[in-house]
């Protein structure tokens, strides 16, 4: 299993209680035959460009291990999520 890190940003107008339960869905499918290491959730900040009407956006960081079916389904999963804006998951190399 290889180290991954995913930034995923939600919509400014989702209520806290729906974040927490979006990153615990995602969080949830991770787990299905990977290992979350370490979830931040960073807050409401403003974007470096305008994408979909929307300045702000809820960002969030997740370091996790998993084969390479976890990853593609997790990025199926939340490209499919209206609440998600923009993801990107990296490998870590470090």
């Amino acid at each position: 299993m290889r180290k991954y890190e995913v930034m995923y940003i939600i919509r400014p107008d989702v209520e806290q209680e729906a974040v927490q339960a979006l990153v615990e869905k995602f969080n949830n499918v991770i787990s299905n035959g990977g290992e979350v290491i370490k979830t931040d959730i960073l807050g409401k900040r403003r974007l470096a460009y305008e994408i979909n009407k929307l300045r702000e956006g809820q960002y969030v960081l997740v370091q996790f291990t998993a084969p390479a079916e976890v990853v593609t389904e997790l990025d199926r999963v939340m490209k499919i999520a209206d609440e998600v804006i923009r993801v990107l998951i990296v490998r870590d190399v470090a």
